[in-house]
């Protein structure tokens, strides 16, 4: 077998072209999206070889994908055999939904504390408005991305990248679990309301009510998704 090449001797592929992401950024969010999006489900074995055919790419970046995707704590590397999608447990969700919601909820209470700009709350009303208009129209898909675009903007206005950097780990492990239930939660009518008061609260500085709302709110959601799943037998997703 012929020797692997070696990361330094392929510039092109690790660093890319100016303003271009380079191939194992692109090899890294295609195949995190392929995980999170189901298309390779839990328990998914992956050659680097097999990886590199399907995405059209060398080895090379493919698995410098590979181990950003283990730090992310989705896969396990095992050698000669490519990468393992790990499971994510009912008691993983647990967990994963804990520190989300105490992350969160200092979030808010931050944002509010400090007082947030017209545009900023504007934002957030938007993205309130597109989840209850797709959810007028019965789009769950719909109603999920503007869920999720509400709770980023929350975290990113805290101003803390470290909050920012373990929420998004722990929600893109969250992620499975949240599209394999979609469907089989009620409608989400609630949450809307939750978002709701949750923009009240830090329009008027409300910084302990905008935390206890946020938490109530995360909670409710992190309980219901794990009864969900032990409910259906889904010990793992």
């Amino acid at each position: 077998m012929p020797p692997m090449p070696n990361v330094a001797t392929l510039p092109s592929e690790a660093e890319g072209d100016a303003g271009r992401p380079s191939n194992a950024e692109r090899a890294y969010r295609s195949l995190k999206n392929l995980i999170l999006g189901n298309e390779l489900p839990a328990g998914s074995q992956l050659l680097e070889q097999e990886a590199a055919e399907r995405l059209g790419m060398s080895r090379t970046p493919v698995r410098e994908a590979m181990v950003r995707l283990k730090e992310d704590g989705m896969v396990e590397i095992r050698p000669r055999h490519g990468m393992r999608v790990l499971p994510v447990s009912s008691a993983d969700m647990r967990e994963i939904y804990e520190v989300l919601t105490a992350l969160e909820s200092a979030a808010a209470e931050m944002v509010a504390r400090r007082g947030a700009s017209p545009t900023e709350l504007a934002n957030l009303r938007a993205a309130v408005a597109d989840m209850e208009e797709a959810l007028g129209r019965d789009d769950l898909d719909g109603w999920a991305a503007a869920d999720k675009r509400f709770h980023w903007l929350l975290v990113t206005l805290a101003g803390n990248e470290r909050l920012q950097q373990t929420v998004s780990q722990l929600g893109e492990q969250a992620h499975r679990a949240r599209v394999l239930t979609l469907r089989l939660r009620p409608k989400p009518t609630n949450s809307i309301r939750d978002h709701a008061r949750l923009v009240a609260a830090i329009a008027r500085r409300d910084a302990e009510g905008a935390r206890k709302i946020h938490h109530d709110h995360r909670t409710k959601a992190g309980e219901m998704l794990v009864d969900l799943l032990d409910r259906l037998g889904l010990k793992q997703v």
